[in-house]
């Protein structure tokens, strides 16, 4: 299977202007080709505009003609293989495109493909004909010999290398690789997980990892923002306050990244069976006052770790139903106490007379599901009469078991 692996370096100053060069260049040929492609997709009308839309070969040609134009001989300047690159990128994100329309392309839709901009993130794709490595050292065509910081060393023969500038202006080169995956034992049959806000997730085996604190780069990111807003246009100074939002982003994100990375290396590698809850993540943030929070958490990127890792290490991935009461019933009795308020952190339940913890209630629950042990917890509840709001307590206005 393919891998990524990604290395920081530090390039000269006249490199530094040869690669500059070189993502001016991506990124016009993009532009250039996407505003034909709209074109001819307004020309092609609303039915057809799927089959009208030229290819790549006829991108690649219309490229070839431009170089001889007056106004784009500046194209030959730089390596012509990370420009066809940039054509096959957006054939491919044309495809996705249109093929999420029809409802061909599973997962999530795909937007339609947008202009680069100088300010966002740059990258340029170099193939078997545009790189080389030997003796440690990049050798990119054009560009010159780069020497990353080599953190871990290759597996493979890179088939591709990427140059990517981030809006930080950090550089940094990631490798397609070929690799096998490390098949091990598990040590544990299977594990539930409840994901939260302060507590990123609740295992069933009643471990508990804490989320990493964001509010001080968060606070800083405010501040620097409502500078922003007050700053002129296109000057020295907003783009000067634009690269410190930008490097506390990166801040943010390293350190999600790293934590999401080493839980769900932790839990794929100890565990069979990984189940998790399907949450309605675009509906929670609509909740202005918990929209931030929620969202600088990763949930959609810790799930998505995980299956790719389960894969890799042939573990099963499985993901619940998110109308499946996992909080609303006793994981030791099946007991149905109805909705509970988020304030609520304990139950005591009066069928069993066991004072659960709300998190770990939940995260049992999911893991007897996901693993088929109780696929009647909607049926179960109908049974009992249920309280919408209840602590442990608060007994009074729990409904007993034999109530009926």
């Amino acid at each position: 299977m393919k891998a990524r692996y990604q290395y920081r370096f530090y390039p000269t100053d006249q490199q530094r202007r040869s690669l500059a060069q070189l993502f001016g260049c991506v990124r016009v040929v993009w532009n250039d080709a996407l505003a034909f492609c709209k074109q001819s997709v307004s020309e092609a009308g609303e039915r057809t505009r799927s089959t009208k839309l030229p290819g790549y070969n006829k991108l690649s040609a219309m490229l070839t003609q431009s170089k001889k134009a007056d106004e784009r001989k500046w194209l030959s300047d730089v390596s012509s293989v990370p420009l066809q690159q940039s054509i096959r990128h957006l054939d491919v994100a044309y495809k996705n495109f249109f093929n999420s329309l029809k409802g061909k392309r599973k997962g999530k839709k795909s937007g339609v493909p947008r202009f680069k901009k100088k300010t966002n993130s740059q990258s340029a794709e170099f193939t078997k004909a545009g790189f080389s490595i030997k003796d440690a050292v990049v050798y990119l065509s054009k560009i010159g010999t780069i020497k990353p910081i080599w953190s871990r060393e290759l597996p493979s023969e890179p088939s591709s290398v990427t140059v990517i500038k981030d809006c930080a202006n950090r550089y940094f080169l990631s490798f397609v690789v070929e690799v096998e995956p490390n098949i091990t034992i598990a040590k544990n049959q299977s594990i539930g997980i409840d994901l939260g806000v302060k507590t990123f997730a609740v295992m069933s085996n009643g471990k508990k990892a804490l989320s990493p604190n964001y509010s001080k780069a968060d606070r800083k990111i405010r501040k620097l923002q409502r500078k922003l807003a007050r700053q002129q246009k296109d000057s020295k100074r907003r783009n000067n306050t634009r690269i410190k939002i930008a490097k506390l982003h990166n801040q943010i994100s390293d350190t999600r990244k790293d934590f999401l990375h080493k839980l769900s290396t932790k839990i794929v590698n100890d565990n069979q069976v990984i189940v998790l809850e399907d949450l309605n993540v675009s509906g929670m943030v609509k909740n202005r006052r918990l929209s931030r929070v929620i969202s600088l958490q990763g949930w959609r990127e810790f799930r998505t770790q995980c299956a790719a890792k389960s894969e890799k290490l042939n573990r099963d991935f499985r993901v619940i139903d998110r109308w499946q009461p996992t909080s609303q019933v006793c994981s030791c009795c099946g007991f149905r106490w109805g909705k509970i308020d988020l304030s609520v952190r304990s139950i005591f339940c009066l069928s069993c007379g066991t004072e659960q913890e709300r998190d770990e209630n939940a995260s049992r629950n999911i893991e007897m599901v996901g693993m088929g042990h109780r696929h009647d917890l909607k049926r179960t509840g109908s049974d009992c009469k249920t309280a919408s709001v209840a602590s442990y307590c608060e007994l009074s206005r729990i409904t007993d078991l034999q109530g009926r």
